[in-house]
């Protein structure tokens, strides 16, 4: 058996989606000409945008860029206030916090490169940022605040709409990264209040190589890329990625609907909450940030004298993939920084892994993944060098 948990890495394909993204293939015109293949693509366009604007709640004078990522995206929203910058502004600062993802750590270190100053806030040990620690980091200058709205380590998710209430009572502009969002949680962008917000197809069972930017109606914008003007009126440009963006609408449209996220909330919950427990009673193991603060598909967990690639390897010998919050897979170290933010020691947080479900997962695959998992400890355990001389946890057992 083949069991994968790695879904807030990438996704699966929705069959339903699939549908969209193969049978669209044929309708390949540029939506910019004017004859037929073009109007035909352009019509199949604007059903999209239909589509994507009444799943999120968008308003009609909002924006939505096609983009190839949430990457491309969040640094299009982070180059927009370093444009401002370096063009005299004296807003030269962003605030963000020590949970968010490399694509936005690293535009946000090229800011820095070019004089802008960046705070990040730290998170308390439920993975979530304090609100008052946000008003006391905003100051005259602050140019943006950005916080992913659930994070891709934890699954903690973040008060993003009361977040977005203090920065506007500021006068700042707020950036959520919602690519672990859309598909687990109800995404609602005039509830949210946000001035941007990005994701990734890929994430909700749609394609990899689109997404989308949502940039509020008077936000600022500095195109990112520029080139000839097409259906964004010049704020992106580039020939569009037709079917993969009729697929992310399909997929946007299933994964923000009322009956999936409740699937998520009565089906994948369960079977992450039944995965969880039976992690648990292995001896010298624990979890991170409780329940009622993160993504109902998502556990993270440390087994004491445990590296998370020997882990990793054990499960993938067995058909089972998952994914690891080691550092050591990365050269900044950066993969153990949310976890060591709960208050764990640097050698436990490094060895951290993540079992992330989907709506695709069934119950004969959890039962399958307990049966192994047991066995897979005891052996790594068994010749483990470090487990009977690793000291405790250092925050406490959920």
């Amino acid at each position: 058996m083949e069991v994968y948990l790695d879904n807030n890495s990438t996704t699966q394909f929705d069959p339903k989606v699939k549908e969209v993204f193969c049978s669209s293939v044929d309708n390949f015109g540029n939506a910019n000409v004017i004859h037929n293949q073009g109007i035909k693509t352009r019509a199949a366009l604007n059903e999209a945008y239909d589509k994507i604007y009444d799943s999120l709640n968008a308003s009609d004078d909002d924006d939505i860029i096609f983009t190839s990522s949430t990457t491309e995206g969040n640094n299009a929203v982070i180059k927009t206030f370093l444009d401002a910058f370096l063009r005299g502004s004296e807003k030269n600062h962003i605030i963000s916090s020590v949970a968010e993802h490399a694509s936005i750590k690293s535009p946000l270190n090229y800011c820095k490169s070019f004089g802008m100053e960046v705070t990040y806030i730290g998170t308390d040990e439920n993975g979530l940022i304090r609100l008052e620690d946000l008003k006391n980091a905003i100051t005259p200058k602050t140019a943006l605040v950005s916080v992913l709205m659930a994070s891709n380590e934890t699954g903690a998710i973040q008060p993003i709409k009361e977040m977005a209430k203090i920065c506007h009572g500021r006068d700042v502009p707020f950036h959520s990264d919602g690519a672990q969002a859309i598909g687990k949680i109800k995404v609602d962008l005039q509830d949210l209040g946000v001035d941007y917000f990005t994701w990734s197809a890929h994430k909700f069972h749609g394609p990899k190589g689109v997404g989308g930017l949502f940039i509020k109606a008077k936000a600022p914008y500095v195109p990112l890329i520029h080139g000839s003007k097409n259906v964004m009126g010049g704020k992106r440009a580039g020939s569009l990625y037709n079917n993969g963006i009729f697929a992310m609408a399909e997929a946007i449209k299933i994964s923000n609907s009322t009956m999936n996220i409740a699937y998520i909330e009565n089906h994948t919950k369960v079977l992450r909450d039944k995965l969880e427990a039976e992690i648990l009673k292995i001896p010298d193991t624990k979890s991170y940030v409780p329940k009622e603060y993160r993504l109902n598909n998502i556990v993270v967990v440390s087994f004491r004298g445990i590296e998370g690639e020997a882990m990793l390897w054990d499960m993938n010998e067995n058909g089972i993939y998952i994914s690891t919050g080691s550092s050591c897979s990365s050269e900044d170290l950066e993969a153990s920084a949310v976890v060591e933010a709960l208050g764990e020691k640097t050698e436990i947080a490094n060895a951290t892994v993540m079992f992330a479900l989907s709506k695709f997962t069934t119950e004969e695959e959890i039962d399958y993944v307990v049966e192994k998992l047991n066995v897979i400890v005891k052996r790594i355990r068994e010749i483990s060098m470090t487990y009977a001389k690793q000291d405790a946890f250092s925050v406490h057992l959920h």
